[in-house]
């Protein structure tokens, strides 16, 4: 059997019941702010955000890490260029696109 006493005044039951209605209020009011679809969209849109940017950040710093791998290649910590490396990777360089050139125009010949 339950027991029904209840040692609050009339006053108090009031008071008790007022504040739960203003509780459920407040929750209502965010389940409803929750599940509005500005808000859905809104956060949405900010998830994609901060996923490119955090893409976005990563590709940046794997970037910025081959040029410094590169350029360390190139140059001494001094920061003075690295000839013995600089001058053959050059005539590659040239041999390439002379050789693009030659056959670019024994085709238009051709």
């Amino acid at each position: 059997m339950a027991d029904t006493s209840d040692t609050r005044t009339p006053a108090q039951i009031e008071a008790d019941i007022k504040r739960r209605r203003e509780t459920l209020a407040e929750t209502l009011d965010e389940i409803g702010v929750r599940v509005h679809p500005k808000t859905i969209v809104g956060d949405a849109k900010a998830k994609v955000v901060s996923n490119i940017d955090h893409t976005l950040g990563r590709a940046y710093v794997g970037v910025n890490k081959v040029l410094t791998d590169t350029k360390a290649q190139f140059v001494d910590e001094e920061g003075a260029p690295r000839l013995e490396r600089i001058v053959p990777v050059a005539l590659v360089a040239v041999g390439l696109v002379g050789l693009l050139a030659f056959g670019s125009t024994r085709r238009r010949k051709g």
